[in-house]
């Protein structure tokens, strides 16, 4: 009942821009923190962006400062946007819903 659903992946080349959206159904959104992660082929799932219910946000190092992550409540959905990409920024990228509604994943490809 509950979906999450990924999308605006693509391909892109280095230093590019993309915007990734998450749309959340079947809950009250509002009240639950949402995430990004991605993952690279033969590599673990690593944490992107975190944003509260509150609003509050927090990046890792890797992507600090070229991603930001939003939410608007009453469209039930988070958006990722992505400036200044890198090659190592490929992967497939995976919405949270907390604690553990995930979406499909939507692929990011970033190359010359």
């Amino acid at each position: 009942q509950v979906q999450v659903v990924e999308s605006g992946g693509g391909l892109v080349q280095p230093g590019g821009s993309l915007r990734l959206s998450c749309a959340v159904s079947g809950s009250i959104f509002s009240s639950r923190d949402m995430a990004w992660y991605r993952q690279a082929p033969g590599k673990q799932r690593e944490f992107v962006a975190v944003i509260t219910r509150v609003g509050i946000t927090t990046y890792p190092n890797s992507v600090k400062g070229r991603f930001t992550i939003s939410r608007d409540n009453a469209k039930n959905t988070v958006t990722l946007q992505m400036n200044s990409l890198k090659p190592e920024d490929a992967g497939v990228y995976y919405c949270r819903l907390f604690p553990d509604n995930w979406g499909q994943g939507t692929q990011v490809n970033v190359s010359s």
